[in-house]
């Protein structure tokens, strides 16, 4: 599907396999990986990176939308850190100016035209990469109504949906932040969700909610807290307290344990997002607000 996106260079094909991951190997049995690239040790990460994915797209006959997006946030990285180092100018060695100014160009070039050729798709992380560098409002629809019709999974798309809900939706934020946490291991979660979480519930006008999740987030960064403002969210009562700091600490263990998804912690902050979710329901049935 995605088979003909991109020339990393002129006559560049997508072709072969070699298992290789090293960079310096890939570079010696996959030449047309890196020709295109420079040839010092600047910006060494980014260019491993960016060869590691081309590797991974040429052995792969179909790549996903999620292994193109890949591709393009690794073009655009390498690119602006080329661009950085051809502005160093070398007095002895003009060459190495000369090859990363070269370098530069063609990342420019193979970066406009990967996004020309994805712009109108319709896979949730390519509209995701065209709303969020372009404003791409019909890019948007696409990503919104993948999302409600249940085609979204990643951890990387729900949390950036959650946080244009913030705004216009906190009920669904609240949901699609949850559904986050629920698609995400302990090593890769991050603690912002939950405030986060707070944010939607405080909006929503749950207090008691917005106490749990931003009690949850101290637990887990041992962050410093005003304890007089978080006791006033709810009105300063020990017993709630009690109770709320109990199923706060219950939710930083299932998530540090990895073990958030089907817990009973989870189970029980869905049921209690359920009222509101339920009625913002309805408003996802359609398809999303133009221009937004």
């Amino acid at each position: 599907m995605f088979t003909s996106f991109i020339a990393f260079s002129s006559g560049f094909v997508l072709f072969g396999c070699d298992n290789d991951r090293n960079t310096d190997a890939i570079c010696k049995n996959n030449p047309e990986l890196c020709e295109d690239l420079h040839r010092d040790s600047w910006c060494r990460y980014e260019k491993g990176d960016l060869i590691r994915q081309r590797f991974i797209l040429k052995s792969t006959p179909e790549p996903s939308g999620k292994q193109i997006y890949d591709q393009l946030r690794f073009l655009e990285v390498y690119s602006k850190c080329i661009e950085l180092a051809a502005g160093v100018q070398h007095k002895v060695n003009v060459s190495r100016t000369n090859d990363r100014m070269r370098a530069f160009g063609i990342s420019v070039q193979n970066l406009d035209e990967l996004q020309k050729s994805t712009k109108d798709s319709t896979e949730p992380h390519l509209a995701y990469y065209h709303w969020s560098r372009f404003n791409d409002a019909k890019a948007l629809d696409v990503l919104l109504k993948a999302e409600a019709d249940g085609q979204v999974d990643d951890p990387e798309l729900l949390s950036k949906l959650a946080i244009y809900y913030l705004k216009t939706d906190a009920a669904r934020a609240r949901t699609l932040y949850l559904d986050v946490l629920a698609h995400t291991d302990a090593a890769h979660t991050d603690p912002d969700w939950l405030l986060g979480l707070a944010t939607a519930s405080r909006n929503l006008h749950d207090l008691e909610s917005s106490y749990l999740y931003s009690r949850a987030n101290v637990f887990l960064t041992g962050q410093a807290v005003n304890e007089a403002q978080m006791h006033a969210l709810v009105k300063g009562d020990k017993q709630l307290i009690a109770m709320l700091d109990e199923q706060a600490q219950a939710l930083g263990d299932a998530i540090k344990s990895g073990s958030f998804a089907g817990s009973s912690i989870e189970k029980t902050l869905r049921a209690k997002a359920a009222p509101a979710a339920a009625k913002s329901a309805p408003e996802h049935e359609i398809s999303a607000p133009d221009g937004q």
